[in-house]
């Protein structure tokens, strides 16, 4: 499931990601000796020797153009990534899906106007009209089960696909559907049950007989957690000593939303076959490429699991995935015949494939991306950008500044840097994401559009609210920390452990970097990372007995268990 994690609390967050593209120096001819060591170069630079590694294809017009194993696929016996080595490929997984669904649509079987309720004739639609087609392009409206707190204690458990449904199917629908696009692995879950319901097989089976046997995928498989499967890397999660295994998840419950396992080979002949007409007719797999369309209009950029965009004039299709231990993305340049597949055995911030396939890419097209450059404002310049600005349904975004540094931040999320390439116009560093500041006539900030490689313009409105006020620290003993030190447990699994380190009381939760946690009262401390904080209940004694994590409106409390 594509950044599946997002949920477990204290993880760095981004709140610009994937957008649309700096400027790029125009097409030349490259010799492949100079492009492989770019790609070479691009990725050694990042996936380092006694590490956790990645798998990387680069194919053009059919050929090989690199192909190559980085890092470590096993930390504890220091084994060396090989390029056939099999790595979960998390949301990955929903594009199987999608051509799963419009192969059972050619047979007869289903048709993508279809309302949901036609095969799971017991899911409360809530008096909306949900088709197939709504839960493809993610804009069903129905809440993503990853997104919401109950699923947290629940990562370790065996499922069935009707537990897995019962767990969302009474959540307050979050829109109408085709209202808007929001990211659902719960629409992937319905959609893997509605391929069980029109086909007779389960899942994995379908996928098996129907695409991986007969495109010769010997690599591919609906991963299992207690099958030997040769050739499979374990995955990995930042420590407290480094790098450490990542939590367990058990591979029933991201279903067709993230649970399949592949190699950079097999993903590669995925691609080329479906190009080729193998699986689906090509009028199909067009739909699959086309971005849907919103009911105001605006494209989503997202087809039926891919998402679609565009780079200096080349059409662009791709798609991530993010799962506990692993991040992966694929993409290809359909009418350049490029193809690029990075997948890696590590769910850190510092190792995310994305911005590295993209690049490679690029390099492979001849057009190799370029970070903007960022020019000059003034203190006096950003002044009138800081602000509350809201979406349609009441999101908030803070636009705040320190010093001559300006910083966008979604409430309950964690700050990002945007740099100006323009009075108007700001980037994301090592993403490519546009923030625009709108004006009127007589020159004053109205609102600001969002425009990213993935997912629709997000428009925001200034509001006149405040900016929320700053959290001031306080000075505190730090002998008063001994007692917080410890580990607290929030669900089977997953724990918060705070230390005290110099002085300084530090917080990590299970695979995430370690935070430092700042104190604003006695019991009560913040996180500067992300709009997050953490009080410490104590007993009438006044024993420290546990604690309570508050993010995003919501409290999560954990218990002292060490």
């Amino acid at each position: 499931m594509s950044r599946v994690c997002k949920s477990l609390i204290l993880s760095f967050l981004a709140v610009l990601v994937l957008g649309q593209v700096g400027s790029a120096q125009a097409p030349g001819q490259v010799s492949e000796k100079d492009l492989t060591a770019k790609i070479d170069k691009l990725l050694s630079d990042v996936y380092k020797p006694g590490q956790p590694g990645a798998a990387v294809l680069v194919k053009k017009q059919g050929k090989v153009i690199w192909r190559k194993g980085y890092g470590l696929a096993n930390l504890e016996l220091k084994v060396p990534v090989e390029p056939d080595m099999i790595f979960r490929l998390g949301s990955i997984t929903k594009q199987f899906t999608a051509v799963a669904v419009l192969m059972l649509a050619e047979e007869g079987k289903l048709s993508l106007q279809d309302e949901i309720t036609k095969f799971l004739p017991d899911y409360p639609t809530q008096g909306n009209k949900i088709t197939v087609e709504h839960l493809l392009t993610h804009t069903s409206g129905v809440k993503s089960y990853t997104d919401m707190p109950e699923w947290l204690p629940l990562q370790r458990k065996d499922m069935t696909v009707g537990e897995i449904i019962d767990l969302f199917k009474n959540q307050p629908m979050e829109f109408a559907p085709g209202e808007r696009w929001k990211y659902s692995n719960s629409g992937y879950i319905l959609l893997g049950a509605i391929v069980e319901k029109a086909s007779g097989k389960s899942y994995a089976d379908f996928l098996a007989d129907r695409i991986f046997g007969p495109l010769g995928m010997k690599s591919s498989c609906y991963d299992s957690t207690s099958r030997i499967i040769p050739r499979r890397v374990p995955g990995y999660a930042k420590g407290n000593a480094g790098f450490e295994n990542a939590p367990y998840l058990s591979m029933s419950q991201p279903y067709a939303a993230g649970s399949l396992a592949s190699s950079v080979d097999d993903l590669a002949t995925w691609t080329e076959a479906l190009l080729s007409g193998k699986l689906i007719k090509r009028e199909a797999l067009e739909r699959a490429f086309t971005s849907s369309k919103l009911k105001d209009g605006l494209d989503s950029k997202y087809g039926y699991g891919w998402c679609i965009s565009d780079y200096e004039g080349h059409r662009l299709i791709e798609h991530g995935g993010g799962i506990h231990g692993f991040l992966s993305h694929a993409l290809f340049f359909p009418e350049d015949q490029i193809f690029v597949a990075l997948l890696t055995n590590s769910a850190v911030s510092e190792l995310q494939p994305e911005p590295l396939a993209f690049r490679a890419g690029c390099l492979a097209l001849g057009i190799p991306y370029k970070e903007p450059v960022p020019i000059f404002l003034s203190e006096k310049e950003l002044e009138p950008l800081l602000g509350v600005y809201a979406d349609a349904q009441g999101e908030e975004l803070y636009i705040t500044r320190q010093g001559n540094k300006l910083f966008s931040q979604i409430a309950g999320v964690g700050k990002s840097e945007i740099r100006p390439v323009s009075a108007t116009e700001f980037f994301v560093t090592d993403f490519p994401a546009r923030v625009h500041f709108l004006k009127d006539g007589k020159g004053a900030v109205t609102g600001l559009k969002v425009i990213a490689r993935i997912g629709p313009v997000q428009p925001y409105a200034k509001t006149d609210k405040p900016l929320p006020a700053e959290r001031k620290e306080i000075k505190l003993d730090p002998a008063l920390y001994d007692q917080y030190v410890g580990e607290y447990e929030l669900a089977p699994g997953f724990a918060v452990v705070i230390t005290k380190e110099d002085g300084k009381l530090m917080g990590q939760a299970t695979g995430q970097p370690k935070v430092e946690l700042y104190p604003e009262a006695e019991t009560k401390f913040f996180l500067k990372v992300v709009d997050g904080q953490v009080e410490f209940v104590k007993s009438e004694t006044g024993k420290v007995t546990g604690l309570i994590l508050i993010q995003g409106g919501q409290k999560l409390p954990g218990r002292k268990i060490k």
